[in-house]
């Protein structure tokens, strides 16, 4: 019974799963498609300084929407600017993939899908081959950036990766490089995934300091 509620007018509702994200967090409005490099931070003398100065750059990517989205700290993952509960309801499941009948690729396909003839705040419905919630112990929805610093340093809560992988995650992961490509309709994070992740790898060659808050 439970199943066949899931499946019930899954279809009509797959197209409100790509309702995205249109305008940056206030972290970000004022430039909200530019990162600064990360050569431009080696004027500040300080190592520490500057390790803390990259990371909160950085979190212009961290703590937006799009990224904390796919991050909640419940089961349900969270959509919009407003990071409201996903729509249809949809519950985390094994794997981060969705539970049985209501599973992440029910509407999120290989690529981003366009959509036509809808609402004007949805054109394309978000897609990667590997779509999934990132595990609950990486959860960033409520942490301040500090919280969010430590969380990404503890292997027991950063999928049990080194700092050398973490900055391949950052900068390299396809899922990931999606914030950059979210679909027609959707402002992308700040800057491209290369810059994130020159600036990742210098926050972590400068000790990878976290921020006071």
């Amino acid at each position: 019974m439970k199943i066949k509620l899931l499946f019930s007018g899954v279809l009509a509702h797959c197209l409100i799963v790509g309702a995205g994200i249109a305008l940056a967090p206030a972290s970000v409005a004022q430039n909200p498609n530019a990162l600064q490099p990360a050569e431009t931070f080696q004027s500040i003398s300080d190592e520490r300084t500057r390790s803390i100065a990259l990371f909160e750059e950085a979190g212009k990517v961290i703590q937006h929407p799009r990224c904390v989205n796919c991050h909640p700290a419940t089961d349900r993952p969270l959509q919009d600017m407003t990071m409201h509960p996903h729509q249809p309801p949809v519950f985390r499941g094994d794997g981060g993939m969705g539970l049985v009948g209501m599973q992440c690729n029910t509407c999120h396909s290989a690529e981003n899908t366009p959509v036509v003839g809808q609402a004007d705040t949805l054109k394309s419905i978000p897609g990667n081959p590997a779509w999934h919630l990132a595990p609950i112990e990486m959860a960033w929805e409520g942490k301040t950036l500090r919280q969010i610093c430590e969380q990404l340093k503890d292997p027991k809560r950063n999928g049990d990766k080194t700092m050398a992988e973490m900055v391949e995650h950052m900068a390299h992961d396809d899922l990931v490089g999606w914030g950059w490509d979210p679909g027609e309709g959707r402002e992308p994070v700040p800057g491209t995934q290369e810059e994130f992740g020159k600036i990742i790898q210098a926050w972590v060659d400068t000790g990878a300091v976290c921020p006071a808050s």
